[in-house]
């Protein structure tokens, strides 16, 4: 390493398109700053370049109000000057889902590849933390660094630094993947604001250089410094060749360069290749473990939790059945609607800034965000119902339409988009008979006819002609309509039923068809899944509920017993959108003795569902100290607020189910919320002696320590999840999987309780400034989805984790005629096996029109995957997350393929259809 030290200062500014101003008002000021910033490249070779925050939506955003200014763009991005991607929007990596950080690579490559050439930079300036999977999807996408400024010491809350105890030597370390991927990760030890404002005046740019290259050296492994010129929303700095010239000039010793990140990666790579200094290596999850707790913004996780629960709807929607049903129908000859999914994946991702998801930001900017969720979820909506009565017209139904009898049959396709064979209840809405008011009857004649239309007699038949156990609720009278491609809508009147039975073994990516006939035969025996008043069983099951609504759960496979499920907590919280705290001295509440009301809801041969009610006395709020020390802008680890005296009752509805072949405990609570300044949890006692768990996160089940660091100070101890968290002993284990709720914690109970916030109400923002956020508060009706699974102790290998997963995924079910059609019932495009593998996604490229899917291993060990598709194919590739084709693999035309998956490898298969 030489003696030469290079200030490399980049210029650039962190984009948060909404946070403690709603969109809009940053809107316009991102327009003002590319204004001057074109001005400037135009004006002056000196001011070399510009790094457009990693974030191609910024030119979106821009040329949405400045469209006349595109070609000037363009020419400095080609040119150089201008630095984009690779992303569509800088997101937080542990609320999205692993396939729309993929999305978001892919998107954020195909805008730039518009423009010029995207930056490969592995950007995360201002990211909650960090997935352990991030050097893999980094090497897949040709990205070979990661910039960061979180999850690390030396870094803290409020951009502090630390003075011992570091992970990394050095501002660089070498990060790597739990399946050993590697890659060059660029801590900002002293922020990406740390060049920020550079003095022309030599007294001041003395005094700046003089602290600000003694910060760098401090971390720094070589000469190369790194500067980051800009910050949160900054101006452009006009001057900045003349401050960078003044710098040159009061330190000969040092070259002073207006850099960009490709330069110093360049640099600093020639020196970290001398090898004069060891970096530090750093593996999997960069969760600032090792800091006092205080200010790891873990607690975004629940902030807003409804914002949390709509991503997960959008999510799933998208990823795991729309893009499914599109890709079987595309296989079945519909066009592929790739257009649509690129606009609903673009709105869905406008959701996931950091200061979006985590739900910390202004009341209006998190109003703004529900209408972005519908708007996304209706493209998806609308995707699946095309596609599911494309799929639905073209399954052979005519094996119920053999008889006279047959006539009045009503065939329905089931679909099961998930990874794995599925068997569960499902309901539809059929439509028993229609009386289109084209026909002239006039309003009057038609709804007499379709309400004395006769739904008596009726059998519920699967594809091999056996009756099944259902129930069929009268919906009565409805009006409909149909919007046909060549004709003006067409409205009608119905009579309308709802159906609900247990579809049983439907394949994997596949469909089943089933129709409710009018045809003779015995209904099947009746049966009931009670067991005693208040005791629900099945073969792998037995829930017993106690008088205050907590329930045992024995697991008849292991004959482990689980005690005091699903009490509630609560306690107060005195803290903001980004972190929790419980007022000191605080002792939660539980709903622990407190009687319940108990009722049957559903007593079926496929479910039966239990209703337990709650009126809850809490304190209505925090006391009046709190609203004294938010004005004053106290740090809330010192502040001393209160629980109110004043009490308001919290309403608590539970249903508990469980299925006839479920291998868990479906979990329904709605919270009416009538209380502020305060933190909902349901509670899972495991009582397995364990010192570690489990949680699902971005392609990977990542294993954490129940205590943690020496360093951590906070008495809470939460983290993030996304479809489940497992505590796990060597003959028994208890998965919770959720729907949208992203926050739980192992508790220190000498239980090993798992907790999982259910609801959390503050009323600020927190961090710089003073921001009430009211609408925080989360008052009113909220619900939440958890599902149980006991299992035998590996949640890979007993199928716990899938059964997660498939959770996640609602069923697609649509109504059909009777008709001959291309494809059968239990019709699948593929098969395959793999128990460490979790499938991810299914999807068609819009380059290549090959068909991708993409699998995880979920185990740290070398596994295989059996892919075998039954489809026509020119051949199959292995191909990263951009999903490029690449060439094929050995024998691929086959009818088998065997694919060797190491650990924790996300593996992406491309099939080349044949034309």
């Amino acid at each position: 390493m030489t003696n030469q030290k290079t200030a490399h200062i980049v210029s650039h500014t962190h984009w948060d398109r909404e946070w403690y101003l709603p969109y809009e008002k940053h809107h316009v000021r991102l327009v003002q700053l590319v204004d001057a910033l074109l001005d400037k490249l135009d004006s002056s070779t000196a001011f070399r370049s510009f790094y457009l925050d990693g974030q191609t939506i910024i030119l979106e955003d821009y040329l949405q109000v400045r469209p006349e200014n595109k070609e000037r763009l363009e020419r400095h991005i080609r040119d150089g000057r201008i630095l984009i991607g690779p992303w569509y929007i800088l997101q937080d990596a542990f609320l999205t889902s692993g396939e729309a950080n993929v999305r978001n690579m892919q998107i954020g490559h195909q805008d730039a590849l518009k423009y010029g050439e995207p930056s490969k930079i592995g950007y995360f300036p201002d990211t909650f933390g960090l997935v352990g999977q991030t050097p893999q999807l980094m090497l897949q996408s040709g990205i070979k660094n990661a910039f960061f400024g979180r999850g690390v010491k030396p870094t803290g809350f409020n951009n502090t630094v630390s003075d011992g105890g570091y992970e990394s030597s050095f501002s660089e370390l070498i990060w790597e993947g739990p399946d050993g991927s590697r890659i060059l990760g660029i801590l900002f030890a002293n922020w990406y604001s740390n060049g920020n404002e550079v003095p022309v005046d030599e007294a001041a740019a003395r005094e700046f250089w003089d602290r600000k290259l003694a910060d760098a050296e401090k971390y720094a492994s070589t000469g190369e410094l790194l500067f980051m010129n800009g910050c949160d929303h900054q101006p452009l700095q006009l001057d900045l060749p003349e401050a960078i010239a003044t710098a040159q000039a009061l330190y000969p010793e040092v070259e002073f360069i207006h850099s960009n990140f490709p330069d110093y990666l360049d640099a600093l790579n020639a020196e970290l290749e001398q090898g004069e200094r060891e970096l530090s290596s750093v593996t999997g999850e960069l969760r600032s473990q090792r800091t006092d707790g205080w200010g790891t913004l873990v607690n975004t996780a629940s902030a807003r939790v409804y914002l949390k629960q709509m991503n997960q709807k959008g999510q799933t929607l998208l990823e795991k059945v729309a893009e499914p049903l599109a890709s079987i129908a595309g296989l079945a000859g519909k066009d592929y609607p790739h257009h649509l999914f690129t606009y609903a994946w673009k709105t869905l991702m406008q959701n996931h800034p950091h200061d979006s998801i985590c739900g910390c930001s202004v009341d209006e900017v998190h109003r703004e965000m529900v209408t972005r969720f519908d708007k996304s979820r209706h493209v998806a909506e609308s995707i699946i119902e095309d596609s599911a009565r494309f799929i639905a017209e073209s399954v052979d139904t005519s094996i119920f339409g053999g008889s006279a009898e047959d006539a009045q049959a009503v065939p329905f396709v089931a679909m099961n988009t998930t990874g794995w064979s599925r068997t569960g209840t499902v309901s539809i809405e059929l439509d028993a008979a229609r009386l289109y008011l084209r026909e002239g009857y006039g309003l009057e004649e038609t709804a007499r006819r379709m309400r004395e239309f006769d739904i008596s007699g009726r059998v519920l038949l699967d594809d091999s002609g056996k009756a099944l156990a259902f129930t069929m609720e009268d919906l009565g009278l409805e009006f409909g309509y149909d919007l046909p491609d060549d004709k003006f809508r067409q409205p009608f009147m119905c009579r309308r039923v709802k159906l609900t039975f247990e579809a049983e073994d439907v394949p994997a990516l596949g469909l089943r068809a089933y129709a409710w006939a009018a045809q003779q035969g015995a209904a099947p025996a009746e049966s009931s899944l009670f067991n005693g008043e208040h005791v629900l069983e099945n073969p792998a099951i037995r829930v017993e509920i106690g008088g205050d609504g907590s329930f045992s759960l024995q697991h008849k496979v292991t004959g482990a017993v689980y005690r005091d499920l699903g009490i509630y907590e609560n306690t107060g919280d005195i803290g903001n959108e980004y972190m929790y705290r419980q007022p000191d001295g605080g002792i939660p509440l539980t709903t622990k003795g407190l009687k319940a009301a108990i009722t049957v809801l559903e007593d079926t041969p496929y479910r039966a569902s239990v209703e337990i009610k709650h009126a809850w006395e809490i304190p209505a709020s925090a006391d009046a100290a709190l609203k004294k020390e938010q004005l004053a802008l106290v740090y809330y680890p010192e502040r001393k607020a209160q629980r109110s005296s004043d009490t308001v009752t919290l309403e608590l509805r539970t249903v508990l189910s469980l299925e006839r072949g479920g291998k868990g405990v479906h979990i329904e609570s709605a919270i009416n919320n009538a209380a502020k300044d305060h933190r909902v949890r349901m509670l899972f006692p495991t009582d397995i002696q364990t010192s570690v768990h489990y949680a699902d996160s971005m392609f990977e089940i990542a294993k954490r320590d129940n205590e943690p660091a020496a360093e951590w100070q906070n008495p809470s101890n939460t983290q993030h999840q996304q479809a489940f968290v497992d505590v796990s002993g060597t003959e028994a284990g208890m998965t919770v999987a959720n729907l949208g709720l992203n926050e739980y914690e192992v508790l220190r109970d000498g239980r090993n309780t798992i907790a999982v916030t259910l609801l959390r109400s503050v009323g600020e923002l927190g961090d710089w400034g003073w921001f009430p956020t009211p609408e925080a508060q989360c008052l009113g009706e909220h619900t939440a989805q958890l599902m149980l699974i006991p299992h035998a102790g590996d949640g890979v290998a007993s199928g716990a984790y899938a059964g997660a997963y498939q959770f996640q995924a609602p069923w697609t079910v649509f109504q059909t005629g009777v008709h001959t059609g291309t494809l059968a019932s239990g019709y699948t495009p593929l098969a395959w096996k793999g128990a460490e593998a979790a499938f991810s996604s299914m999807k068609m490229n819009e380059i290549t029109g090959d068909l991708l899917l993409r699998w995880y291993n979920m185990s740290g060990s070398q596994t295989q995957l059996d892919v075998q598709p039954g489809l026509p194919h020119e051949y199959l590739y292995k191909t990263g997350i951009l999903e490029e084709r690449t060439s094929p693999l050995p024998d691929s035309r086959d009818a088998r393929q065997l694919l060797e998956l190491g650990p924790c490898e996300i593996v992406t298969v491309g099939i080349h259809l044949q034309p």
